[in-house]
């Protein structure tokens, strides 16, 4: 029997190969996935172990001493001396590291310093040109860092610790550079790299009398192999308590584990929901074919089952088939994907995202692609196999007919229209409580339990429609046709072979419903998310663009009027203080401005019958921070400013009263509970001391996009030192960058799912063409051109395309206004709006990928002719 079925697939090998194609495609995706994941871990690793350099031993604090709050011991305090001389250890590092500011000039970078190595193969960073530090004074400097604050070796460098908050140890030091780093496996990534000095000017800038006084961190080392047990016994013995030495090998396996367990290993589980989606829209096409298939050998079948086949003979001649088909496409597709990866790691196209890691194969990448594949197919092929149990020699003397079981056609409609039911009374439900507690302005805790609801809803919605597909897909498509056929005698030929086989047409359509409604579902959701958050930014903030710094200065406010885009700036001076609302002491900026006139351009508020003269100020209605209305005692304000006086953090106070008019303004500065604005003469008569100076400025996207406007005030506030930028604009392209960005990447996953569709498009013409052969060759015979045919055939495809397409454009918009609706409600009102560039192209590429699934089908058509046909068929 297995010989019979093998020569019955070497028949039928040109209907086999688009679901082979199929299943290819999804588990090269699977193979890639897998591949993708150990090349991420690889690099990982390798940039987790770089600061061992060439090590082959670590000495690093026990997680229970790194926990425990303890103090680690001083170098002093560790018998260093001792490990360095123990036999069989040829070299160590202690490893030491201190965030400095490097400085020539007008140039200054903020960097790492590591300490100098006796041993190059133990230092983490590599040297390039030049040499160590081999005394005190020197400095080698990463590569790149050199060349950003130009300088040569033998140039001058002055260095100082950099604490953020505050400085310790000696203030400045200045050295000479003796050489340039390169960071090959970023071990310092963050930083850019790290520079090299000696261990007693690190012990300088730490403050430290000299190198014994420096804490004990850790302590890398290169020994001899052979030897290695025997020092290790004997290094053990000299390590203070919450130490231990461990292998290089071991120590990167705990760090990546570590790391695995706060997401990294999620990367792999994201996509590969993407490839078992993959696997399931292949199984559609599968199935078609061996749905086709069984329909053809019922002549075969049935001689078989006639000279003495039985029944499980022929379902496991079935299954074997499905079975083969998958082992060997999904051998090729593991070696596709495979040899996809090999050219992206070699071609360094990782090194843009930052990743080091080579090809690493493991019995994932072989094994579950195989196992999906297979399965799959196997599973497709089930239903074709029963029928093909169910062939009587009678029967087979009948004319071909694929047709369901009424009764099971009866219990899958009754299955899905229960499932689309209780999958819209949960999402009903969800959304209605969901408006309730809205509406209330008390968000329920049951929020996760609503939104879950509503994700199942749509879900069981899904997946009802698809249950029920050949009940209602069959009647759009016969509606598509029917205004297909409008177009010419070739588009009714069209129309009336769509009717032929309702069943494979459904199958054919729900493959693609379900990477359209998904791609149209996730660009939905994305332009919800975009509007709805630009929509809260313009309420959340009265001012369309801030700047905020303590050396910005009048020049750089006129740069960023000069714009394209800014329409008004407003060049302020600001004072950090506080004010006492409802009887408690709130954070606050005090600004000074000329009038409200000039204020109004700038900041999005009514002002109408505002006055900032003397003793007066405007004062903001509600709280940005929780919502609720500010309340002034006798509608005053006393505003305290304190200005740092420099001396051991002391600080002196002035206080000023205002009568205030309130307003509906926010987030002027968001970092203070109150913005109050004032006249700017109380700055000018120094009766508040400016701690610095804010640009608000308004912006007019129509002018110029806001990415342009964002990015060319980010480049004109550079030049200012702790300048910051915020505002609208800038959360605005923040968010939209964001949202972008995992939009292309879902749709480029999806992109997979309905590329198999398409095979499926064209798998589901070209079994058409083998059992229309007599009928081709008829209407040939009676006069249909070539080109008549093609396009026959092609109007057939875009039917089937476009009529899926938009269906699952229409579920995919709808499932999106859903979850945006969910889940952007507690951001404010959502905005329902659906992101037609997307959903346009989605159609045009379906159409265009339709044309082209006709082209085969229709050659092989054409190619025959009319009395060779006739006398095949």
């Amino acid at each position: 029997m297995w010989s019979i079925t093998i020569k019955m697939m070497k028949k039928n090998m040109k209907m086999l190969i688009p679901a082979g194609i199929a299943i290819l495609i999804g588990t090269a995706f699977i193979a890639c996935t897998f591949l993708f994941g150990n090349t991420l871990n690889d690099s990982l690793r390798t940039q987790l172990t770089a600061q061992y350099a060439q090590a082959n031993y670590i000495i690093q604090s026990t997680s229970k001493m790194s926990g425990s709050g303890s103090i680690p011991p001083t170098i002093g305090e560790v018998n260093t001396k001792q490990i360095t001389s123990t036999d069989g250890v040829k070299s160590t590092y202690i490893q030491q590291s201190i965030p400095v500011n490097a400085s020539t000039g007008d140039n200054s970078a903020t960097l790492l310093a590591i300490n100098a190595s006796s041993d190059d193969r133990l230092l983490p960073v590599a040297m390039v040109k030049g040499h160590q530090p081999t005394r005190d004074k020197q400095i080698a400097l990463p590569a790149k860092l050199a060349d950003q604050l130009s300088v040569n070796i033998g140039d001058k460098v002055t260095l100082a610790a950099n604490y953020g908050s505050g400085m310790r140890g000696s203030d400045s030091v200045e050295l000479t550079v003796s050489g340039f780093t390169e960071d090959a496996n970023g071990a310092f990534g963050a930083y850019g790299g790290a520079a090299v000095i000696s261990m007693q000017t690190l012990a300088n800038l730490e403050g430290a009398d000299s190198e014994s006084d420096l804490m004990f961190t850790g302590m890398t080392l290169d020994i001899d192999e052979t030897k290695a047990d025997t020092a290790v016994a004997s290094i053990k013995k000299e390590l203070p308590n919450g130490y231990s030495i461990e292998t290089r090998q071991k120590a990167g396996d705990e760090a990546l584990k570590a790391l695995s367990q706060s997401g990294t290993n999620a990367v792999t589980v994201f996509l590969m929901c993407f490839g078992i989606l993959a696997m399931l829209v292949a199984a559609l096409v599968i199935a078609n074919t061996f749905q086709v298939l069984v329909a053809q050998r019922r002549r075969t079948l049935a001689l078989l089952r006639t000279i003495g086949a039985q029944k499980g003979q022929l379902y496991r001649s079935v299954i074997g088939e499905a079975g083969i088909l998958g082992v060997i496409a999904s051998v090729l597709g593991i070696a596709f994907g495979s040899a996809i990866m090999a050219i992206v790691v070699h071609s360094h196209a990782l090194k843009s995202l930052g990743m080091t890691g080579g090809l690493v194969f493991t019995w994932q990448v072989f094994v579950i692609p195989l196992a999906f594949g297979v399965i799959m197919t196997v599973l497709a092929s089930i239903g074709s196999a029963r029928s093909a149990t169910r062939v009587t020699p009678l029967e087979a003397l009948r004319p071909i007919d694929i047709s369901d079981n009424k009764r099971a056609g009866i219990a899958r409609g009754v299955i899905g229209f229960l499932l689309i039911v209780l999958g819209a009374v949960l999402t009903v439900g969800a959304v209605m409580t969901l408006r309730s507690s809205m509406s209330s302005s008390n968000l329920s805790d049951d929020y996760p339990t609503m939104l879950l609801s509503a994700i199942a809803g749509c879900a069981l919605i899904f997946i009802g429609l698809v249950v029920t597909a050949a009940f209602w897909m069959p009647l759009l498509m016969r509606l598509g046709g029917a205004f297909a056929a409008l177009f010419g005698p070739a588009a009714k030929i069209a129309h009336a072979n769509i009717q032929k086989n309702p069943r494979r047409v459904a199958s054919t359509g729900v493959a693609l419903l379900i990477g359209v409604t998904l791609v149209s579902c996730i660009g939905t959701g994305a332009a919800c998310a975009k509007q709805t958050m630009n929509n809260t930014l313009d309420t959340h903030y009265s001012v369309d663009m801030i700047a905020k710094g303590s050396t910005l200065s009048q020049s750089v406010a006129d740069k960023i009027g000069k714009i394209d885009g800014v329409t008004t700036t407003l060049y302020a001076p600001i004072a950090r203080g506080s004010v006492i609302i409802d009887g408690e002491e709130r954070s606050a900026t005090l600004i000074g401005v000329p009038d409200t006139a000039t204020l109004s351009k700038v900041l999005h508020a009514n002002l109408s019958g505002v006055s900032l003269d003397e003793g007066k100020a405007l004062a903001p209605t509600y709280s940005s921070f929780t919502g609720k209305v500010f309340s002034f005692k006798n509608d005053e304000v006393s505003f305290s400013a304190s200005h740092d006086d420099g001396s051991d953090g002391a600080s002196d106070a002035n206080t000023l009263t205002y009568i205030v008019t309130q307003r509906d303004y926010r987030n002027v500065d968001p970092n203070v509970i109150v913005t109050l604005f004032v006249n700017e003469s109380y700055f000018q008569t120094k009766q508040v001391q400016a701690d610095g100076h804010i640009i608000l400025a308004a912006v007019d996207t129509s002018k110029a996009s806001a990415v342009d406007i964002l990015t060319n005030a980010q480049t004109v506030i550079g030049t200012s030192a702790g300048a910051s930028l915020s505002g609208p604009i800038a959360e605005r392209v923040r968010w939209n960058q964001i949202v972008d960005t995992m939009l292309t990447l879902l749709v480029a996953l999806l992109a997979v799912a309905v590329l198999i569709a398409l095979i499926g498009v064209a798998n589901t013409l070209s079994l058409s063409v083998i059992e229309r052969t007599r009928e081709s060759a008829t209407l040939r015979a009676v006069g249909m051109t070539r080109g008549q045919l093609r396009w026959s055939l092609a109007v057939e495809s875009l039917v089937i395309s476009l009529v899926a397409g938009i269906v699952g454009e229409i579920l995919g918009i709808a499932f999106g206004w859903v979850g945006s609706y969910m889940v952007f409600s507690t951001f404010g009102k959502v905005a329902l709006v659906a992101n037609w560039q997307l959903n346009i192209g989605v159609l045009v590429v379906a159409a265009l990928a339709a044309l082209l699934a006709s082209v085969f089908p229709a050659r092989r058509a054409v190619k025959t002719p009319p009395v060779e046909a006739l006398a095949e068929a």
